[in-house]
């Protein structure tokens, strides 16, 4: 069927945040005075679940506290996420976060083809803002015809929901989409709406299980910063741009997997 939009992901997938995500969050542990520093191990573990909020939460259930205390560390989690938030939001407006390879060049290519553009993630509103106005200008919101974000499905990542929501607000069949990811449950997430999905991990993801997605990349490459050797025989190019995304798009998964053995 014909490619109609492109859904991504933003943390990881737009661009490698998690860094900087990171230090926001120990940022909001020394200004809450709660003595807590997670390494780039802790951090992570922690990306295993979805969701700034739930990271703080799961970590708080690993600490060995007493029950009271742990309800009470429980209940500041929501002011430790907004101090984390804009804390990040600092960061991504100084500078400190570039998009990864490819992704301004086929933004462009899209939007010059008449192919609709889509977010589809469990960060805030306000991150997404952060880096789009950052990273692309303060018009750049107006491009995506749907943003799914935040808090606005009952289940994250693995779970389809975001994704769904996403093709709703488009009012597309997952058959005429492709959506863009970094990690495995996001590519559980894609797979689960029954998407066509585009992996380009990044140096937190890399070690995770990709054998769902349909097309597994370092990144989408450029022309001053090309795939490598392997990745372009796999798509055809040195970079991934919109002819050889319709052409894997329209390719039977198998026959992809077996251009990727």
């Amino acid at each position: 069927m014909t490619l109609r939009a492109l859904i991504f992901d933003v943390d990881g997938t737009l661009a490698d945040t998690e860094e900087a995500h990171r230090q926001a969050f120990n940022g909001a542990f020394r200004e809450h005075g709660l003595g807590w520093e997670w390494s780039q191990d802790v951090y992570a573990g922690l990306l295993w679940v979805t969701g700034g909020k739930e990271r703080i939460d799961r970590y708080v259930d690993s600490l060995r506290v007493a029950p009271a205390e742990k309800g009470q560390l429980k209940r500041l989690v929501p002011q430790i996420h907004a101090t984390k938030t804009r804390i990040y939001a600092r960061l991504v407006g100084m500078g400190n976060v570039a998009l990864r390879p490819g992704i301004v060049r086929l933004i462009a290519e899209a939007r010059t083809a008449g192919v609709r553009l889509a977010i589809a993630s469990t960060t805030t509103p306000a991150n997404l803002s952060a880096l789009v106005t950052a990273t692309l200008g303060s018009a750049a919101i107006s491009w995506f015809d749907a943003i799914a974000t935040g808090d606005v499905v009952p289940n994250k990542k693995p779970a389809p929901d975001i994704y769904l929501k996403a093709l709703a607000s488009l009012n597309l069949p997952p058959e005429r989409c492709v959506a863009f990811e970094d990690s495995e449950i996001g590519v559980r997430a894609a797979k689960g709406a029954g998407l066509f999905t585009v992996a380009t991990p990044t140096r937190w993801s890399e070690a995770q299980d990709f054998g769902a997605a349909d097309v597994v990349l370092p990144s989408l490459g450029d022309p001053d910063n090309p795939l490598d050797e392997a990745s372009e025989t796999r798509i055809g190019a040195k970079f991934l741009g919109l002819a050889q995304l319709r052409a894997l798009h329209s390719t039977p998964r198998n026959s992809v997997r077996a251009m990727e053995a």
